[in-house]
């Protein structure tokens, strides 16, 4: 087992974190620069104030966790903040060891009359990439003693919105307003894939994934079966927020109707009782069916232990969390933070907080780190990734060899 006093060891072994949201993650002294340069009032105008008002450690309930997007996505409506604080969530990332993460953003959150979805995506793409240039010309990278740092750009539909979700939004509601709702959600996500993919190709920009976000309960992912089989049929890989808030059935659609090649937290997949379908009888062989099938394809699961545990109030400690039956079952998972600023986390915290709550044995814990990299969408041809997670992999033996650290 590894200690949690062993910050350094975890520190140093290379990490990925493949479910980070941008608006998520900004550090509090961008979040009250950005405020005042663009007149978005906050409730408090400290880090501490803010912490005790907003992005607090706990909460105790999903609303209160989803209440700082209010001003995060505030903030981040022109392309010189999206660049910036796209850079310094990767500058994060890299100074705690993780060399490669995939941001993922909803484009139409950040879009008004001054700021398009291509030039959304561009912003954040050139935040990513000034990173990359500046922590690549390391000497230890540059040596290749180390891997180098990189990092893709999943886009994100919404389950669900409302006109009061953003200025593209509201235009969106208003232009398609004898329709109904759910078919303006459903073609909102159509019409996002459509731009990715275009973005992509005209631009060369590592764009690597599609995911779905947003509210899950009352809003099947299936719904969005057009937009992802667009998706599929132009090489875009395929992530869904799916287990969440809704049962088993949720992550049955996103990996049978919408092709998943990775679900976005998982937690309800050992949950029987969440099961809705009058129609299934057996509810245990269900779930153990589906657990069998994400296994045997090797579907990963993003797990956040600690997002988790702030938005499901059922869960009162970490050990009762079903990341326990996801390694027992060998199920292909990745440690991940979710929101680094509401959840006030990183990778290696939740990394700490796997292994001293589920006693993980060293060479589960190479696998685990590894699976990250292994099935990352990773920006570029499959032989460049064998040979990038190959070098990834001798970093990673070569770190643990130093503080003697067995994988047998």
């Amino acid at each position: 087992m590894i200690a949690l006093d062993d910050a350094e060891l975890i520190r140093l072994l290379p990490k990925t974190d493949l479910h980070v949201h941008l608006d998520g993650s900004l550090r509090i002294p961008t979040l009250i620069d950005l405020a005042k340069r663009h007149d978005v009032e906050l409730p408090e105008w400290t880090e501490k104030g803010l912490k005790e008002t907003v992005f607090r450690s706990s909460y105790r309930n999903l609303g209160e966790y989803l209440h700082g997007f209010k001003y995060t996505c505030a903030v981040l409506r022109d392309a010189e903040s999206l660049e910036r604080v796209s850079f310094e969530l990767a500058e994060d990332n890299f100074q705690e060891g993780v060399r490669y993460f995939e941001v993922r953003f909803a484009p139409q959150l950040h879009v008004n009359a001054r700021l398009d979805i291509t030039e959304t995506i561009h912003a954040v793409a050139r935040g990513l990439r000034r990173a990359e240039a500046q922590f690549n010309a390391r000497p230890e990278i540059v040596s290749g003693a180390e891997p180098p740092y990189r990092a893709g750009i999943i886009v994100c539909a919404m389950r669900m919105f409302t006109d009061g979700f953003s200025p593209y939004f509201k235009d969106y509601v208003g232009l398609h307003r004898f329709r109904p709702m759910r078919e303006v959600i459903r073609q909102a996500a159509v019409d996002l894939v459509h731009a990715a993919v275009r973005v992509r190709d005209d631009y060369n920009l590592p764009i690597v994934g599609f995911d779905l976000a947003g509210q899950e309960n009352g809003y099947p992912a299936g719904v969005h079966w057009e937009a992802y089989d667009y998706a599929h049929r132009n090489f875009l890989k395929k992530t869904v927020h799916a287990g969440e808030a809704f049962g088993p059935e949720s992550i049955f659609q996103a990996i049978t109707r919408l092709h998943a090649d990775r679900i976005g937290h998982g937690y309800h997949l050992f949950s029987p009782g969440r099961i809705q379908d009058h129609d299934i009888q057996d509810r245990e062989k269900y779930v153990a069916n589906l657990a069998q099938y994400i296994s045997d394809r090797r579907i990963t699961i993003e797990v956040c232990l600690t997002s988790n545990l702030q938005t499901m109030p059922e869960l009162t400690g970490i050990e009762e969390h079903n990341f326990r039956q996801m390694l027992d079952a060998r199920i292909s998972t990745t440690l991940c933070t979710d929101n680094r600023l509401i959840s006030d986390t990183t990778v290696s915290r939740e990394i700490q907080l796997a292994v001293n709550a589920f006693d993980i044995p060293a060479r589960r814990l190479k696998n685990l780190l590894i699976y990250g990299f292994k099935r990352s969408f990773y920006p570029g041809t499959y032989g460049e990734k064998r040979a990038y997670v190959r070098h990834v992999i001798d970093y990673y033996e070569r770190v643990a060899s130093q503080f003697g650290l067995q994988d047998a």
